[in-house]
């Protein structure tokens, strides 16, 4: 999901409640949070024009930084504070002007300019405001189609306890080409994570299209191998059946599907051009390089020599193996190191499946220092 998918860890949305027992703070005309240095700046620039009005040599007055405070204020703070700041700026020209002795043309002078530039404040606070409540809109439409899309597998599967996180790299953004799902089958437990090469829409529609395909045939496929060869189909035909295009050639993703028997014991793997996945036991991460790895998904293009076949590993209780995306794999420190599970994470015990995809996003975040470079999805399975 979702920024993070199995727990509530999403930012809050525009217009919900302040936790109860909190004061609310004020708000700008977006919906964001004024501080109170920033809330101050409209007064400091009002008792600033007041004064270089009063103190200051002539010519010079402080109009400029009266005539500042409204559309400062119009920023920072909603509309009826903004509007009682323009009045407020008004009154003070007009006072000031009366007190050091200016002429009527110049007092009217001084309050039109700092009336006009109100007013402008006042339309642009207007504006601002309307295009945040149709970007809080968006943003919620985004967010219903994301869990429509990609929604958070249950917290248990069988003895199988489970968790996932997923990170979009830009903020604004709440779903990308990133992708998991987990399937309950007359075979085991069956998961995948994958990859769509691309971003923004596109990406967003292929992912879908890899999904809905994973679900139906999971249930249906006997054996890893051909759901891979299913789902290598359903992407060919999607990319045959969209708009031509330079990128239509190019269009595939990456996948690593996992199977658990419903007795335990063993977990089988199968890679499609994806990272591979890390199982983690007694403080030991161990990365399960799989024997031999395919082509991604719906490249159509034919394979080597051979037949397809996945790889079995022991899993016990007290295991837990982690899927993940190349925006771990991937993310950078500022040196330009990639982060590698195998160290950050090892030494380290995980009580609960959640517990160890809450630690990598914080690991990721602090070695990248919180500039995600990539989309990331997280899925872990731990038996218990």
């Amino acid at each position: 999901m979702p920024p993070d998918a199995d727990t509530g860890g999403s930012t809050p949305r525009a217009g919900a409640s302040h936790p109860p027992g909190r004061r609310a703070r004020r708000t700008g005309p977006g919906g964001g949070r004024v501080g109170p240095l920033v809330g101050a700046v409209p007064v400091l620039l009002i008792v600033g024009g007041v004064a270089a009005d009063l103190l200051g040599p002539e010519p010079y007055t402080g109009l400029p930084l009266l005539a500042a405070a409204p559309l400062t204020a119009c920023m920072v703070f909603p509309f009826r504070t903004a509007a009682f700041t323009a009045v407020a700026v008004c009154v003070a020209s007009v006072a000031v002007d009366l007190l050091v002795g200016r002429p009527a043309p110049a007092l009217l002078v001084d309050l039109l300019d700092v009336a006009l530039i109100g007013g402008i404040a006042l339309w642009l606070n207007r504006a601002v405001h309307r295009q945040s409540r149709r970007l809080a809109v968006v943003q919620d439409i985004a967010e219903a189609t994301q869990r429509a899309v990609l929604p958070s597998p249950p917290p248990r599967l069988g003895s199988l306890s489970i968790a996932c996180r997923y990170e979009c790299a830009h903020a604004e953004a709440l779903i990308g080409g990133d992708f998991y799902a987990v399937q309950a089958t007359p075979y085991g437990v069956r998961a995948v994570v994958g990859d769509v090469r691309g971003k923004g829409l596109p990406a967003v529609s292929t992912m879908a299209a890899v999904v809905g395909a994973f679900r139906e045939a999971a249930v249906q496929a006997p054996t890893l191998e051909e759901l891979a060869r299913r789902l290598d189909g359903v992407l060919e035909r999607f990319t045959a059946d969209g708009d031509e295009g330079p990128d239509a050639l190019e269009s595939f993703a990456t996948a690593v599907f996992v199977q658990i028997p419903d007795e335990g014991g063993v977990l089988h793997l199968l890679s499609r051009g994806h990272p591979a996945p890390y199982l983690i036991r007694d403080g030991r991460v161990t990365c399960l390089e799989p024997t031999s790895s395919r082509l991604p998904l719906g490249m159509g293009l034919p394979e080597g020599d051979g037949p397809e076949t996945c790889d079995t590993f022991p899993f016990d209780p007290g295991c837990c193996v982690l899927l993940v995306t190349d925006g771990v794999t991937e993310a950078r420190n500022r040196y330009g190191v990639f982060y590698d599970p195998r160290i950050g994470l090892a030494h380290r015990t995980f009580p609960q499946s959640r517990d160890l995809v809450d630690t990598l996003a914080s690991e990721v975040a602090a070695w990248t220092g919180g500039r995600q470079q990539d989309d990331m999805a997280i899925l872990a399975l731990c038996p218990t």
